[in-house]
């Protein structure tokens, strides 16, 4: 918990006992939230989450191999890697080149409905943002988003495709998000809820 800086240390005390209600309601959730969504264990015979499976991790440490190499074959990833702290970074590179697959056609589906063209796609690694989308009609997605359900990352695409038409969060736009993506509320509650636990450890 981060307090003011102007607290001096004895109103520290009252001020979290003051808080505790919420404190004890965000952790509970936040508990709720990764047993739901158990996280990526990295390691061999691990597991990691991809949209709507969960990928069994086969990891393989090569001391001499230059560059790591990642592959899915079926529901298995297998990684190979010269040094072990390697595979967090690996795994992060396969799910962004994965994340322009899947994301790259359900853009170009959703365009097509809407009738608005996007000019460029980028994949990114924002902390605090899911996606965007530029007055110029840039988009750009967070590859964590195929940590997460499938209808998540439908939902985003949509949500995005919206502001190529309208540029702001006005009544407007949430009434043509909704003829687009009739269940948006339970998907914006749903990354409220659940996207801190979309990440690897």
């Amino acid at each position: 918990m981060v307090v003011p800086r102007r607290l001096s240390l004895d109103e520290v005390e009252p001020f979290v006992e003051e808080k505790r209600a919420w404190i004890e309601r965000t952790l509970r959730r936040m508990r709720e939230a990764e047993a739901a969504n158990p996280p990526a264990r990295l390691e061999d015979g691990g597991e990691v989450p991809y949209l709507d499976e969960r990928l069994v991790l086969s990891v393989r440490v090569e001391p001499r191999r230059k560059r790591a190499h990642v592959v899915r074959r079926g529901g298995i990833l297998r990684a190979r890697v010269a040094r072990r702290a390697d595979l967090p970074d690996a795994l992060e590179r396969w799910y962004r080149r994965e994340a322009r697959s899947e994301i790259e056609p359900r853009l170009g589906a959703a365009v097509a409905r809407g009738g608005t063209p996007y000019t460029t796609l980028s994949i990114r690694g924002q902390k605090t943002r899911w996606a965007s989308c530029s007055s110029s009609g840039a988009m750009s997605f967070n590859w964590r988003l195929l940590l997460g359900p499938e209808a998540i990352l439908d939902y985003v695409v949509e949500h995005e495709v919206a502001h190529l038409e309208l540029h702001d969060h006005s009544a407007r736009f949430w009434r043509l998000l909704e003829s687009r993506s009739p269940d948006y509320r339970e998907h914006e509650r749903w990354l409220r809820r659940n996207g801190q636990t979309l990440r690897l450890p």
